[in-house]
């Protein structure tokens, strides 16, 4: 690969991880509230609506709606459907922004940090802008940009979004490295111009469930975390 001079990160699953943390905030929740709830199938079923929420947005049946929105509407219907019914309005909404508040993996800073001496450093995820930038605040995450698909009012995989990347950070696709542990995310940034990295994250999901199926095979680079990604990009 030609030196790349920009890197761009999907973040949940690939940076952070979402299911842990909605795990630990929830059974906070549910020993406060008394409230008897698995929640790691909370998570997981939370995560689930995430797709056909972004769906409903790229068939025109919702109008735009930032991820936040989308985050509350799926969480609206999983306090019915797990019989959660003794929360106030507030709770609900301090709940819905657990999603700003999701813990990185244990390579995340640190790899991240040794990138960063060497490329710009953006995200580029389908979180809505304020959620990023309270993640990021939360996290203490290194980023240099905060690029989100509500920029262009598109999400993910749509080409708008990977090729706004290029466009705002004044580079040639082919310079720029779309990091993340999605690989229908990297073959989308691949159509666009971009170049990849995969970075598998076997416990995105839970414990004996592996990362993203499949060969890794078809990217620019493939690294078990963001040290040796970093390691291999000599930063």
């Amino acid at each position: 690969m030609n030196s790349p001079k920009a890197l761009v990160f999907d973040v949940f699953g690939t940076v952070v991880d979402w299911r842990g943390t909605i795990i630990r905030e929830g059974e906070r929740l549910g020993k406060a509230k008394r409230l008897k709830v698995d929640w790691a199938q909370f998570a997981d079923s939370w995560r689930a609506g995430y797709a056909p929420a972004m769906g409903r947005v790229r068939s025109g049946e919702l109008p735009w709606t930032p991820l936040d929105r989308l985050h509350r509407m799926i969480l609206d219907q999983l306090l019915e459907q797990f019989e959660i019914r003794n929360l106030g309005e507030t709770e609900k909404d301090n709940f819905n922004r657990v999603w700003h508040r999701l813990s990185p993996w244990p390579d995340s800073i640190g790899g991240l940090t040794r990138l960063r001496r060497k490329f710009v450093l953006a995200t580029l995820s389908n979180g809505n802008v304020a959620l990023l930038v309270n993640m990021a605040k939360h996290a203490g995450l290194p980023w240099d940009c905060i690029l989100s698909a509500e920029l262009v009012k598109q999400y993910k995989p749509a080409q708008a979004v990977y090729q706004m990347a290029a466009s705002l950070l004044d580079v040639r696709p082919e310079e720029v490295v779309m990091v993340a542990a999605h690989k229908d995310d990297l073959r989308a940034a691949q159509q666009a111009g971009l170049r990849t990295a995969f970075v598998p994250r076997p416990l995105e999901h839970g414990p004996g469930r592996g990362a993203d199926p499949g060969p890794h095979t078809g990217f620019d680079l493939v690294a078990p975390d963001f040290f040796d990604l970093a390691s291999q990009f000599g930063a």
